[in-house]
């Protein structure tokens, strides 16, 4: 796209000069996008917010602009760009020194910066940073809404967690704690951030040493990791340091499962072959990204659930069906658990889903059934009809997995293929009758390929048995007993056989289960996916892959691979059962279930976070776990056999949140 079609009529060039001029300074309106706390003033101004929402251009802008404040001068003249901005600037302010106003040939007026010889349409009077006030902290830079967690805040650590130094390029994202710092004090603005959270703090000896760490990499912070100041500097930034995104390097899609770490995870059975998961991985990013331009889950509003977990069913059924189509859309969820102390960067919200989907979809209930004697999958139950209130019950269904969808957390349910289709709006195929029947899929199968259909004397009437027990014709069509199946109209017939089967008795419930969908998730948004895709997005992958686990996880406060705790730690689970594992990850990222790509793609509060194992505590503690950071904090016991004791007790004795 050239520049004439972005922006509108540029304001006239300055006068040119044969001194060659100095390198030009921050627009103000640079500095106040690049602003930690631009977002929250953003949501205040209602007119700027619906105007951002709205426009997916201006919000890739303005992430460009963020990330690198010198890409301002390639977008300053779009029209869009310009009036977003100038809804903040305070007009009732002079103009700063150098700076003057006219009008162009059009009537126009723009803005003169005589030091820096450039012109601009938008207003240099906009809110400069505050040293310390109500927007101070600094807000991740990241394409998915903050949201408030219920972990303890992490404490001050030093700089350097480990003895290696990984040597990244600048097109790859860093995984090494190290290699995030650096990357993190290599930002254009990371002065003004410093000094956005610190204010007076940040004296010059420690910008000195930033510097240093900005020119020199991870030498200079290993040469300077026992230097207090600078600890404690980076103390208060470790959320924004292990979130942080070099701008050169592609930026993960919202909330979706995707892998920050630079080699793959090993391949498993459950997986798509490459070709596929490649195409998937691309339609599950483009998903995210029409979701974040229609401002899915970004607010301004919140969706607040406020949940008694002994009344989890109820409380969630009450609250979530009291809201408007708009407030499912449109708020940023945040979980509050009633008698616990916290916030939710995630992992209450993780594992409220989590928990509310194992009650929901419990067979036991009457809602769900399981689709076979020999699977756990689970489809609709036709008895769910003496349900009282079942439309409005699968109506709720629906909206819980739509709201798990566009907020990108995993449910603990696995359903037939069928229903997957139907979230869809696609017909059932034959293969989805083999999870129900599959002594009737495969008569089908046989019928499917006989070449003497008219001599059986079928015709488009079934037999149905009623839940009171009686044995009815139904017709597949109107007038169906009276049509003879042949070779000319037997695929119609196995079409609609199909149907009948897998919507048996159920087909009300199921309507309004898509229904309560849709009313959270556009359907077109999700028509680029198939059935299995959606299971994939919706469900993760059903086993754990202990290779996997360990290729991808990270240690801090001196672990490493190959220190005898850890290497303690996987022989212990090694002697887990598979559900002793589940139930492990279930305690360090409050759910048991993974993304499809594995260990590699797990989310914390701020996007991709990887299984974290840290060292804490003393050997008569018992291990804790941060959920919003995924981090186990595993204290240095003696003996493998204390720390496989208190391992287990840890997580098959904790189920609550706290703040230290």
């Amino acid at each position: 796209m050239t520049r004439t079609q972005l922006s509108e009529e540029e304001p006239p060039p300055p006068a040119a000069s044969t001194s060659r001029a100095p390198p030009p300074a921050p627009h103000p309106a640079a500095e106040f996008l690049a602003r930690p706390d631009f977002y929250s003033i953003l949501h205040m101004n209602q007119e700027a917010s619906s105007l951002y929402n709205c426009n997916s251009t201006l919000k890739h802008m303005i992430s460009k602009i963020r990330r690198d404040t010198s890409s301002f001068d390639r977008y300053q003249h779009n029209r869009d760009l310009v009036a977003l901005v100038n809804m903040f600037s305070e007009s009732e302010r002079d103009l700063p020194l150098g700076w003057d106003t006219k009008l162009d040939r059009n009537g126009k007026r723009f803005f003169v910066d005589h030091v820096m010889r450039r012109t601009t349409f938008i207003d240099p009077r906009l809110p400069k940073v505050p040293a310390a006030g109500p927007f101070s902290p600094l807000l991740p830079q990241r394409r998915r809404p903050m949201l408030i967690d219920q972990a303890p805040t992490p404490p001050p650590r030093p700089p350097v967690t480990t003895t290696e130094v990984s040597t990244h390029s600048s097109q790859e994202i860093p995984v090494a704690y190290n290699d995030k710092v650096v990357a993190f004090l290599r930002q254009p603005n990371i002065m003004c951030i410093l000094r956005s959270r610190c204010g007076s703090g940040c004296g010059a000896a420690l910008r000195d040493k930033v510097s240093s760490v900005r020119a020199e990499g991870a030498p200079a912070l290993l040469r300077l990791q026992h230097d207090v100041p600078l600890t404690c500097l980076l103390s208060l930034f470790e959320q924004e340091i292990m979130s942080y995104v070099p701008a050169a390097a592609p930026a993960p899609a919202i909330g979706g499962p995707q892998s920050p770490a630079a080699s793959p995870a090993p391949a498993r059975s459950t997986r798509a072959p490459a070709p596929q998961r490649r195409d998937f991985e691309a339609k599950l990013r483009a998903f995210y990204r029409k979701l974040e331009s229609k401002g899915y889950g970004q607010g301004p509003g919140k969706l607040k659930l406020h949940i008694r977990r002994e009344h989890l069913l109820e409380d969630a059924f009450r609250r979530i069906m009291s809201c408007s189509k708009k407030e499912l859309q449109k708020g940023k969820l945040c979980v509050l658990w009633d008698g616990e102390e916290g916030l939710d960067y995630g992992g209450p919200s993780r594992e409220f889903f989590f928990l509310l989907s194992r009650e929901l979809f419990n067979p036991y209930y009457g809602l769900f059934e399981y689709s076979a004697n020999d699977t756990y999958t689970v489809h609709v139950s036709p008895m769910s009809a003496f349900v009282d209130n079942h439309h409005e019950w699968f109506r709720f269904s629906g909206r819980v997995l739509g709201l798990a969808l566009v907020h990108g957390y995993l449910l603990e349910a696995w359903f037939t293929r069928a229903l997957y289709r139907a979230l869809l709006r696609l017909p059932p195929a034959l293969e989805d009758v083999d999870a129900l029947d599959a002594q009737f899929a495969a008569s089908l199968r046989w019928l499917q390929s006989a070449r003497c259909v008219s001599t059986l004397e079928l015709t488009f009437a079934v037999s149905e048995r009623l839940a009171d027990g009686r044995v009815a014709e139904r017709e597949l069509k109107p007038g169906g007993r009276d049509v003879a199946v042949t070779e000319r109209n037997k695929k119609e017939y196995l079409e609609r056989v199909v149907r009948w089967r897998v919507e048996r008795g159920v087909a009300g419930q199921t309507e309004w289960l898509v229904r309560g969908f849709h009313e959270v998730v556009d359907p077109r948004l999700v028509a680029a996916f198939d059935a299995r895709e959606l299971e994939l997005v919706i469900a993760g992958a059903p086993e754990l892959d202990v290779a996997d686990w360990r290729a991808n996880t990270e240690y801090r406060g001196g672990y490493h691979d190959a220190h005898p705790v850890v290497v303690w730690f996987w022989q212990a689970i090694d002697r887990f059962t598979n559900e002793q594992r589940l139930r492990l990850v279930q305690f360090v990222t409050g759910t048991s279930s993974i993304p499809y790509e594995g260990f590699s793609a797990l989310r914390g509060s701020t996007g991709p976070r990887r299984f974290c194992i840290e060292r804490w505590g003393r050997i008569e503690s018992l291990p804790r776990a941060h959920t919003c950071f995924n981090r186990l904090d595993l204290p240095p016991y003696p003996t493998p056999q204390l720390l496989h004791e208190k391992l287990l007790l840890a997580v098959e004795e904790t189920n609550t949140f706290g703040i230290e």
